[in-house]
């Protein structure tokens, strides 16, 4: 039928890639209208919803917010003292050891005092001698005062006479301190309890020698004791005298009132830092030396406040996720300054204050919501299940697990 090959290739090739074209567009034809059925599907769809609990709610409140410093340090006793040798020797009895209650006064021990029992003896034997000396003295000025009134001897020799008994009584009287100082050395060899308290630290024992002012005993009076807090340079003009702390001590879980008595005048040379000194209250389990920490209140102002677990950092601008009709809304804010509600008690959360961005009673999500994108719808847990927190019971709320929210998708 043709004559020449190359036109009947020609006319099979075009043949064939008409049916190609076709069956592209066939199937292209048929993924657009699968998508579009897909997009209907999806578009009459309800979106996502992400079920929240109870512990994933907070909520921003007008409150008492008390802005506080924490500090922690030493216990210290106010009045404490050490029992120290006022002479050097051999320790001969010591009746107090650690823990026994002494009073003012009380005799704890005594040191060896033959050597100065010795001395003494001494001392008084140089006296008598001093004192027979100047009895002799004024017995030859006495009759050379006779004499020179009869003429037997000269003015000059009675001069001498006078000068004599002067020199004699000046010697008596040396003889009798030198026996008041070895009478002070002999009591001083007694050991007795300047102040009232316990004993913390026996440091030497009987039979020992020990030298002169070496400690022996050390004693503590545990009715006063101050804590030692360290406080920043930046933080030293807003601490007052007056201002009320409370302390916990390492190992209990008592809380201990303390006050503010005094602030040091100058900042220590290493740390740069201000020690401030809190009168702790009368406790049972307070002893010298132990560590405690806790928080001093600065002050206390009613404002708009945030726990601080509601606020999210990972913006430029701290923000929060606020429930807006059944939505999650983001909204900026702007922060002042960080405390602790005034009636939290021993429930203890960080609050910041909220300038703006919020309004009383605006509910929020917690940490423990995650992160969660803007206009994400969410379901709110039953009314009767929990409340959204409360500034007391925040502390023990803010730990939610992450587990307890789960998005699902429905219809």
């Amino acid at each position: 039928m043709f004559k020449k090959p190359w036109l009947r290739w020609l006319l099979l090739t075009l043949v064939v890639l008409a049916v190609v074209l076709g069956g592209v567009r066939w199937m292209k034809s048929r993924s657009a209208d699968q998508a579009a059925k897909a997009a209907a599907t999806a578009a009459s769809a309800p979106p996502p919803v992400l079920e929240l609990a109870a512990q994933d709610l907070q909520q921003a409140r007008q409150l008492v917010l008390s802005r506080v410093l924490d500090v922690s340090g030493s216990l210290k006793a106010v009045n404490s003292a050490f029992v120290k040798a006022r002479v050097a020797a051999e320790i001969k009895t010591l009746t107090v050891r650690e823990g026994d209650t002494v009073r003012a006064g009380q005799v704890l021990g005594q040191l060896d005092t033959t050597e100065f029992d010795w001395r003494l003896r001494q001392a008084e034997q140089q006296a008598a001698a001093a004192r027979a000396q100047f009895e002799i003295a004024q017995r030859q000025l006495a009759n050379n005062q006779a004499l020179v009134a009869q003429g037997f001897i000269s003015p000059t020799a009675l001069q001498t006479s006078a000068s004599g008994e002067a020199g004699a009584q000046a010697n008596l009287q040396a003889a009798l301190a030198a026996v008041e100082l070895a009478r002070k050395s002999r009591a001083d060899a007694t050991l007795t309890a300047p102040i009232a308290g316990l004993v913390a630290q026996r440091l030497a024992q009987p039979g020992e020698r020990v030298p002169l002012d070496a400690r022996i005993l050390e004693i503590v009076d545990l009715s006063r004791l101050e804590l030692e807090a360290a406080v920043a340079p930046q933080d030293v003009p807003a601490l007052r005298i007056g201002a009320q702390a409370r302390l916990v001590l390492d190992g209990s879980t008592d809380t201990v009132a303390a006050t503010v008595v005094r602030i040091n005048p100058s900042a220590s040379a290493g740390a740069r830092t201000v020690t401030a000194y809190l009168a702790v209250a009368a406790h049972p389990a307070l002893r010298s030396g132990l560590f405690a920490r806790g928080s001093i209140e600065l002050d206390r102002r009613s404002v708009l406040a945030l726990p601080l677990s509601a606020v999210r950092n990972d913006q430029a601008q701290p923000y929060a996720i606020r429930i807006n009709a059944g939505r999650a809304e983001r909204r900026p804010l702007t922060l002042g300054q960080r405390g602790v509600p005034a009636d939290a008690g021993a429930a203890r959360e960080d609050w910041v204050e909220v300038l703006s961005g919020l309004t009383a009673g605006d509910r929020v999500l917690a940490a423990s919501a995650g992160l969660v994108p803007d206009g994400v719808r969410l379901k709110l847990p039953p009314a009767g299940a929990a409340a959204v927190k409360a500034p007391a019971a925040s502390a023990n709320m803010s730990a939610s697990p992450a587990a307890s929210k789960s998005a699902s998708a429905t219809r």
